[in-house]
């Protein structure tokens, strides 16, 4: 089982050493801009790193939204990141599951990641995060995530499963793996991150795993049930000791 961390864009390689990160995971551009990534200086470098890496996609990707100005922005900044996530060789993009917005019921708008999809490159896998919050929230309630892999499983889309989101969207931590499994049929990637809020909260705020409202045995237990590879994205200071306790619990279990 291999662990590691969120790190700067910067070196993440160097980095990941620093920290004993066996994967990345690195934005490519401003998570909170719809700019197109930058080519690379360091692509060769990363592409031919033994280190697996993900890339996350902004944060204000939304192929669900009924509002074309957030929709089609959307679609192209996905295709965009995966096209740069390609050239670096990554292991899989990373996007959040997104919301129903402008008067749309989710199973209509469960229609608008197949569109989202469909025409993208599959060099590198889209990987669908589960979320914290939002009623009309596709990937926050394991029935929404049901709905969504109903409209799009067959085409090999993946699944990430952060803690954190399960357990501030209301999503009981015992028995977890086994349930999503049921869904969707795969894990692809844990984010392994503890919460500073209590449960169903709706808050997404990270902390480290021995640190927040999370007791730290559940976090070991879906870590070790689901099999993937690991990602703590908690906070830089503390990700060293995350990423070795992280790796003593998996060993002891």
């Amino acid at each position: 089982m291999m662990i590691g961390a969120h790190l700067s864009n910067r070196r993440p390689l160097a980095d990941a050493r620093a920290i004993g990160a066996e994967v990345v995971q690195v934005f490519l551009s401003s998570p909170q801009s719809w700019k197109k990534p930058l080519p690379r200086p360091d692509a060769e470098e990363l592409r031919s790193s033994p280190i697996p890496i993900y890339v996350h996609a902004p944060y204000l990707v939304n192929v669900m939204a009924g509002e074309s100005r957030i929709r089609i922005p959307s679609r192209r900044i996905l295709a965009d990141t995966c096209e740069a996530a390609a050239q670096i060789g990554a292991a899989g993009v990373v996007v959040h599951g997104g919301h129903a917005t402008g008067g749309s019921s989710l199973a209509e708008a469960a229609g608008r990641w197949r569109k989202a999809l469909a025409p993208l490159d599959n060099e590198v896998p889209v990987l669908i995060e589960n979320t914290a919050s939002g009623d009309l929230a596709a990937a926050r309630r394991l029935e929404d995530v049901r709905r969504l892999w109903e409209e799009i499983g067959d085409l090999e889309v993946g699944f990430v499963l952060d803690t954190c989101h399960a357990w501030a969207g209301g999503e009981p931590l015992e028995g977890l793996v086994e349930r999503v499994m049921a869904v969707t049929g795969r894990i692809d990637l844990v984010h392994a991150n503890n919460s500073r809020d209590p449960f169903d909260s709706r808050r997404d705020r990270h902390a480290n795993l021995k640190s927040g409202e999370i007791p730290p045995d559940l976090l070991a237990e879906v870590v070790r049930d689901a099999g993937a590879p690991v990602v703590v994205e908690t906070p830089s200071e503390g990700q060293e000791a995350d990423i070795v306790w992280l790796r003593d619990q998996t060993a002891a279990g």
